[in-house]
């Protein structure tokens, strides 16, 4: 795939150009707003200017979703001369994220909106602290009002259950990853959110690693295994590669092959424990990852095996939203 800028110089959206002829011939073009590469990187490899791309893009969607083409109630009700001052409240104890991408809302909306943030992602904060102020016009604050919230709320609620799962397994080298179960459109957004809470980044998507899952190795035999790890290893040597095991047998066999990590799905503790002692004998070097169906109990469990990694896709399809809410009145 080649891969480079689309929709002009601030665009988030890069293009990408499947080589192969599909459907009938025809060339298949998709555009992501995740073009860095890198499985379970340290941090989002993105560069400032295309991460404030992303955020803008979310927001103009959010707005123009939620907004349209404008608030009648607030029209109707508020007078475009009055001032107020507005200041987003957790309601509940949690890590924060989305700060940069409540703004962006704001300022979509009313570009003279004044934004003070007055803690960052990433910090753990007590149900009633404020964590900005918005001023200026109030009908533009009560525009982006729930666009904000939505976007505090629910990023807030990522980086909490991230937070949770890593102090899960505290004390231990399992370090926790996010997965591709993320909401349609908002990834990156997530996958900041993650590394909030102290988690780390998986795979961006299909594009920047090799993950042999179950439904691939049903259109393999099992004696081609070998050859087909082999073909992926020579063709894209600079991709990660992973290969899903779910039994400790063909765990064990993948040992011996020329791969970067080892998915181990739905296994107990003790299946864990016995692939990685037999890593041990083997001296092979594979990462091994624990994946499936993790509860907190679980992960704690799974980390005290001595597995790297544990992947968790309920960081990001199963996080609740954090009660917030923004208070406002009028400016003095």
């Amino acid at each position: 795939m080649n891969g480079g800028f689309g929709y002009g110089k601030d665009s988030c959206l890069h293009e990408f150009i499947l080589e192969e002829f599909l459907d009938g011939g025809k060339r298949s073009t998709f555009f992501s707003t995740l073009p860095h590469s890198g499985l379970h990187a340290e941090e989002v490899k993105i560069s400032p200017q295309t991460w404030q791309a992303v955020v803008r893009e979310a927001a103009a969607r959010a707005v123009g979703e939620d907004v349209g083409p404008d608030d009648v109630t607030s029209r109707l009700l508020i007078s475009p001369d009055l001032k107020a001052i507005g200041v987003l409240v957790a309601r509940e104890p949690c890590v924060l994220a989305g700060m940069d991408v409540a703004e962006a809302v704001f300022r979509e909306v009313d570009g003279s909106l004044q934004w003070k943030s007055l803690v960052k992602d990433g910090d753990r904060v007590v149900a009633g602290c404020v964590v900005a102020e918005v001023s200026g016009s109030a009908r533009s604050i009560l525009s982006g009002e729930r666009s904000a919230l939505n976007f505090l709320q629910r990023l807030s609620g990522v980086a909490t259950r991230t937070a949770d799962f890593v102090r899960a397994v505290q004390g231990t080298k399992a370090k926790i990853l996010d997965t591709r179960k993320t909401t349609p459109g908002l990834r990156a957004l997530e996958r900041k959110a993650v590394l909030a809470g102290g988690g780390v980044n998986h795979r961006s998507g299909l594009y920047d690693a090799i993950l042999m899952k179950e439904n691939h190795q049903v259109f393999l035999p099992q004696e081609k295994m070998g050859e087909v790890i082999q073909k992926c290893r020579q063709e894209f040597p600079e991709f990660p590669l992973v290969v899903e095991a779910d039994s400790v047998d063909l765990a064990i066999q993948l040992l011996g092959q020329p791969v970067d990590r080892i998915l181990l799905d739905n296994m107990s503790p003790e299946q864990v424990a016995r692939v990685i002692q037999k890593r041990a004998e083997m001296g092979s070097g594979v990462g091994l990852e624990a994946s499936g169906g993790v509860t907190l109990e679980r992960a704690r469990a799974l980390a005290e095996t001595g597995v790297e990694w544990i992947s968790v896709g309920s960081l990001t399809h199963s996080a609740r939203a954090i009660d917030m809410s923004l208070d406002i009145e009028k400016a003095p």
